[in-house]
């Protein structure tokens, strides 16, 4: 798979904890948080479920994008989630083939 900038936002499950992320390795960074090999925040909380992704040309239109969701309050990122994903189903599962989590 071709790298590509991308921003995302995991869960810890429906309306649960939210984490922003940016990467140019999409599905190796969502492996990486699902494993736990990333000691911090999202381990700790267990925040490992991909819930919303946008894919970009180029990573400083990635990071300009990540900076402006960390600033947006709560509901809003749940509205962007709920846009696309309603019912916070773990795109890692369908996308990549990813078991489910918990």
């Amino acid at each position: 798979m071709e790298k590509q900038p991308s921003v995302y936002i995991l869960a810890s499950g429906r309306h649960g904890t939210l984490y922003i992320g940016v990467t140019s390795d999409l599905p190796g960074r969502v492996h990486q948080h699902r494993e736990s090999l990333i000691k911090g925040f999202t381990s700790r909380y267990g925040v490992s479920r991909l819930v919303h992704y946008e894919g970009f040309d180029d990573m400083i239109t990635a990071i300009t994008r990540e900076k402006q969701l960390k600033k947006w309050n709560r509901a809003w990122k749940i509205e962007l989630v709920e846009a696309q994903n309603p019912y916070w189903d773990d795109l890692a599962v369908t996308m990549f083939g990813f078991p489910p989590g918990p």
